[in-house]
């Protein structure tokens, strides 16, 4: 009777894929966000002026290490929330031979992810300053290592392609795109040719700008498209859908072209503190967050990673978008009262 109401969770059930990065975590002043050109809440790829950041950063009197990375982040998340069995989540990427990946893959199996790192001596574990100031932070990319995944070499090697095809739910975020657009597509169709569930996050302004074309090509096989507020209204901006209203927006995404015609297309805008906005059937719902004393903001870090995180972690179980929803509200609310997307040891979601 039980078996009916809650499929048996498969190891390798749930597979993500994208940049595993360390993040390099310190409070900063508007001063430094100035000095670099950021903006305080944002999310870029570094550039040759950033490379100054990086060794001022760790110089911070308290900056921390913590295992990173926006899809990582997610299934680590996801297997949090699960707790048993362990390795229920995959995670490809790749990493260097350094100090750096040895913290990565401890961190990793701490988690209880199935990680399966594609490794390289070319380019040093990439790491992402986050500079933050008070409830908002500034993310910097410095990709190296990650930015060498390489489709042939790992995703295609029969052990690995084989968890791919244990998977159910697949989860990429569309930082992703910037690397290895090829590994996304194979994922992606794989999941539309067997019916399977495909979510893709729009990650940042910057994708939807400068990564158009590949974020195109995948959007047909995408049934779940994450983002937040921002990150909608650059991708309706640079689409040409002429509206801002985040309602809009989603409907106007869920009926984007869909190659798999017996998922229809969901899509989950969150909004910080503000309500979520999620499409339902053909109706676009709203779902309140928890609330939160501002003062219990330690940092917004990973916040949205820890989001798709619960949410993945329900969907996987087959529950119903609306516990999804709840699952993640939970998650993000739990996140943003540590540093960086870190967790307390067990969960307290029913």
């Amino acid at each position: 009777f039980f078996d009916i109401q809650h499929p048996r969770l498969n190891q390798n059930a749930l597979f993500g894929m994208g940049n595993p990065l360390l993040d390099i975590s310190a409070v900063v002043d508007k001063d430094f966000l100035d000095k670099y050109g950021l903006k305080p809440n944002d999310q870029i790829l570094a550039e040759e002026k950033h490379k100054a950041l990086f060794d001022e950063i760790v110089k911070k009197s308290k900056v921390e290490y913590h295992a990173g990375g926006s899809t990582q982040n997610s299934v680590k998340i996801a297997q949090w929330m699960i707790q048993e069995p362990h390795k229920v989540a995959t995670f490809f990427g790749c990493i260097g031979t350094d100090h750096f990946s040895e913290i990565l893959k401890q961190k990793a199996a701490e988690a209880h992810v199935d990680a399966h790192y594609y490794e390289q001596s070319q380019e040093p574990t990439g790491t992402c300053a986050a500079c933050i100031t008070g409830d908002n932070r500034s993310l910097v990319a410095n990709l190296a290592a990650a930015n060498c995944y390489n489709k042939e070499k790992h995703l295609d090697v029969d052990s690995n392609w084989s968890l791919v095809e244990k998977a159910r739910v697949y989860y990429i975020a569309g930082f992703f795109l910037t690397v290895s657009p090829e590994s996304i597509l194979k994922v992606a169709k794989h999941a539309s040719d067997n019916n399977k569930i495909f979510g893709l996050n729009l990650s940042a302004p910057f994708i939807s700008q400068f990564f158009k074309e590949p974020l195109m090509k995948v959007m047909p096989y995408v049934d779940i498209v994450f983002g937040n507020e921002t990150e909608a209204a650059t991708f309706a901006k640079e689409q040409g859908f002429e509206t801002e209203d985040i309602a809009e927006i989603a409907r106007r995404v869920q009926s984007l072209p869909k190659v798999n015609k017996n998922r229809q297309r969901i899509v989950v805008f969150t909004q910080g503190r503000e309500d979520t906005v999620a499409t339902v059937g053909d109706k676009v719902k709203i779902f309140p967050v928890l609330d939160i004393d501002q003062n219990d903001i330690v940092d917004t870090n990973g916040a949205g990673d820890a989001f798709v995180g619960g949410f993945l972690s329900e969907l996987v179980q087959e529950k119903p978008l609306e516990e999804c929803i709840r699952a993640g509200h939970y998650a993000a609310n739990v996140i943003i009262r540590r540093v960086g997307c870190t967790f307390p040891e067990k969960p307290d979601f029913h």
